[in-house]
């Protein structure tokens, strides 16, 4: 297969694989599972995900990003390897182009270990680019005009929020906070007031069934199991979704700072011009339930979810690479 361009949504939470010409063809979640025993890379993706919480003392099941940023290295490049060599097949004549994306708020440290990563994994040349734009260019925001484009990429890790501008960041904010501190806040939450402990695969698929960014007059409920923590014996309550808006006040309202912060700085033209079209969500956190009702509440901007927004960083690399002339003056490049 001669496979030249791979665009990849590098997510704390799960990493994307966009083919130009073919659309998405890997959604899979950010998890190594490593054997202690002789450091060997036993699972990927889905496979890893599986083990999380579930694997003996010999195996580890891992994610090597934290907040958006590579936690460990070589887990991270083992990892870009297995989506490379999934899209691309074992054998390869040619050595593609890879696009990754990375937060708004990286040093040039951590964009160069990217870089490294993706070489080191089988690219011929890395591009970097910084995700809010890609989440802009996916959501089909027109960002090489002169007009403020508002884009709030809600991720696993970091929130992004930026200024858009005749196709450059105008102003910018990376807060480390996202869906992980989201679902970690759910659990903290239910082991203080239920006694219950539970992992964090259980406390995303609550978050994912009641959760809610504000209160709701109809309350709804989910069934929780976990591990009672004064019996030690697996038990099963009945958590309600305004518990959970409770729980997650602190993590959302440091989302909705970072949106102040950016609005604070954005220069009057470009304020008139957000205020005018309002912001995009975009990332699996804008698939919080009224999440946009809160935002709009708070911030008195109009806020529209895009279409598929954890699907928007992935098509902004497609775009990007499709038309890598057009957009290279927004892109980092590397060898």
């Amino acid at each position: 297969m001669f496979i030249k361009k791979i665009g990849i949504d590098l997510g704390t939470a799960n990493t994307l694989v966009f083919l130009p010409g073919k659309g998405i063809v890997v959604n899979e979640p950010s998890v190594v599972a490593i054997s202690m025993l002789d450091n060997k890379v036993l699972a990927v993706g889905n496979e890893a995900k599986e083990m999380l919480g579930r694997t003996p003392e010999a195996i580890v099941a891992m994610k090597p990003l934290k907040d958006g940023v590579i936690a460990d290295y070589r887990i991270t490049e083992a990892m870009l390897r297995y989506f490379i060599n999934k899209v691309s097949g074992g054998f390869r004549l040619i050595r593609p182009e890879v696009m990754v994306s990375i937060p708004a708020g990286v040093t040039s440290t951590e964009r160069r270990a990217v870089i490294d990563a993706t070489v080191k994994a089988g690219a011929k040349m890395a591009y970097v680019v910084k995700e809010p734009i890609l989440a802009a260019i996916g959501a089909g925001i027109p960002i090489s005009s002169a007009a403020g484009n508002m884009i709030v990429d809600i991720g696993g890790g970091t929130s992004e929020v930026a200024i858009i501008s005749l196709g450059g960041v105008v102003a910018a904010h990376s807060a480390r906070v996202g869906g992980n501190k989201i679902d970690q806040a759910i659990a903290d939450f239910i082991k203080k007031k239920h006694g219950l402990a539970i992992g964090e695969r259980t406390a995303e698929e609550i978050k994912i069934a009641i959760g809610s960014a504000i209160p709701q007059t109809k309350d709804e409920y989910a069934e929780v199991r976990g591990r009672d923590l004064i019996a030690g014996l697996p038990k099963t309550i009945r958590v309600s979704a305004n518990e959970i808006t409770e729980a997650i006040q602190d993590e959302l309202r440091e989302i909705i700072n970072a949106i102040k912060k950016v609005l604070q700085e954005t220069p009057p033209e470009l304020a008139a011009d957000v205020i005018d079209k309002g912001m995009i969500l975009s990332g699996g956190g804008a698939l919080l339930k009224n999440i946009d009702h809160l935002i709009t509440k708070t911030t008195g901007v109009p806020c529209y979810v895009a279409d598929e927004p954890l699907l928007c960083v992935a098509k902004g690399t497609g775009i990007a690479l499709e038309n890598l002339e057009m957009y290279k003056r927004t892109i980092m490049m590397s060898k």
